[in-house]
């Protein structure tokens, strides 16, 4: 299948995979709390049977274009994921995600393996619209939707039961044009 690399980070982006479940396991292993702060995979991903389970859920979505799962691998190991959670071909909006262990974290990975995907579903799928969903408390991820240049659209108060307390959503997206025109400015070395 495809691997893309992901600048000059050493990173690639490659298709996850229901035969990745024992990597994507290990990898959540590394990782469980700190992915597990604002989002709830690692809960999804307990051990191998919910790995495998996770993983085939995201190929139904595949199969059926209603989403797709995307994993960054760092010298050769699974350190990280980019997702669109939700993909609606009819009405070209989809909401993008992702996640990473903390010895990939800080690097850009996922900056960089957004812009390719935002770039697909812009340009190969025809989407209108990507939006973000974070957690009011999740800077890190807060930072990618201003790096890839998204606008916050608002917060969804206490929306989110996480791990027993409330948390709130902020709402951010890019549309195609905007994408676009930021993509053509980038290009022309122009902020």
């Amino acid at each position: 299948m495809y691997a893309t690399p992901l600048g000059d980070s050493g990173a690639e982006l490659r298709p996850l995979e229901v035969w990745h479940a024992e990597e994507l396991l290990a990898h959540i292993d590394r990782g469980r709390e700190f992915i597990g702060r604002h989002i709830g995979l690692p809960d999804a991903v307990p051990d191998l049977d919910g790995a495998r389970a996770w993983l085939t859920s995201y190929a139904g979505k595949r199969a059926a274009d209603a989403g797709s799962l995307h994993g960054i691998w760092l010298d050769g190991r699974l350190v990280g994921g980019v997702l669109f959670r939700v993909w609606d071909s009819p009405s070209g909006v989809c909401e993008a995600g992702c996640w990473l262990e903390p010895a990939a974290a800080g690097r850009g990975l996922v900056t960089l393996g957004m812009r390719v995907l935002l770039d697909w579903a812009f340009d190969e799928r025809g989407m209108h619209r990507v939006e973000w969903h974070a957690s009011s408390a999740n800077e890190p991820s807060i930072g990618v939707a201003r790096r890839l240049g998204m606008t916050r659209e608002g917060v969804l108060r206490e929306n989110y039961p996480h791990r027993g307390v409330r948390t709130s959503t902020e709402v951010w997206a890019v549309l195609a044009p905007e994408w676009r025109e930021a993509r053509a400015r980038t290009a022309r070395g122009e902020r």
